[in-house]
């Protein structure tokens, strides 16, 4: 049976402070009440391993460099992420796709980088406005799908999750309906299955794009979303229990 998971994604948000107290607050109201992942900035993440020490509360990362080490200005590699208690990583965003013109191809060699190193990639696929007013979401789900099973091959899904995020709905204050995001979800599954059933029927598949206290259970209501990607809801404690709270 699939476990739902919420997921924060801090985004470049955050100073010393804040990132305290957020942690803090999450702490202080106990065990949250399903499996739940936090993914603070790179700087932050020694800061708040320590603060997560002992708790049930996993550590990611929003990115990684698929190379081991070397001259890569800027980037950080899944050694460091380890080293730093790092379980997850963000993989293939779509403001890493669309910002920074990640492609296809270099989410696939992250997702890659990340099971070899014994971490958990979460796997963002989603379709533009534009995309999706071209009915080509599926299309677009699909390719991005192929990409990485083309590098780890299907069976390796079975150490990562999926996260759909169609782009329209990120940081707009716009998600998608229930229905719409399963229908996406289940055309997902489908496509799976045609390839492996065991992880069409086990992987977990997350929904992010402006997730909030308010949509969350109804979203989680839907047989085929097992949990969230939370962006903005995220920075505070109390909306972000609300929607763990609702995941279960």
């Amino acid at each position: 049976m699939r476990k739902p998971l919420v997921a924060g994604n801090w985004k470049m948000h955050g100073s010393r402070a804040s990132v305290t107290a957020l942690v803090e607050g999450l702490l202080d109201l106990g065990a949250t009440p399903c499996q739940t992942l936090i993914c603070p900035s790179f700087v932050f993440l020694d800061q708040v391993q320590r603060q997560l020490a002992g708790s049930d509360i996993a550590l990611g990362a929003q990115n990684l460099d698929w190379h081991d080490k070397g001259a890569y200005t800027g980037e950080v590699s899944a050694e460091m992420l380890v080293e730093f208690g790092c379980s997850h990583v963000l993989v293939g965003h779509s403001e890493r796709r669309s910002l920074f013109a990640e492609t296809d191809v270099q989410v696939g060699l992250k997702v890659e980088k990340c099971l070899s190193s014994g971490l958990t990639p979460v796997i963002c696929i989603g379709e533009s406005l534009a995309e999706r007013q071209a009915d080509e979401t599926f299309t677009v789900v699909q390719r991005q799908l192929d990409a990485v099973i083309r590098q780890v091959g299907v069976t390796a899904l079975r150490h990562g999750i999926i996260a759909y995020e169609p782009v329209w709905a990120i940081g707009t204050g716009e998600s998608a309906t229930p229905e719409q995001a399963e229908t996406v979800h289940v055309h997902i599954r489908q496509y799976l299955a045609k390839q492996d059933e065991n992880i069409s029927q086990n992987i977990q598949l997350l929904y992010g794009g402006s997730v909030n206290g308010e949509n969350a259970a109804d979203l989680f209501a839907q047989e085929n979303i097992d949990g969230a990607l939370v962006g903005g809801a995220s920075l505070k404690v109390d909306d972000f229990l609300r929607i763990c709270r609702a995941a279960v």
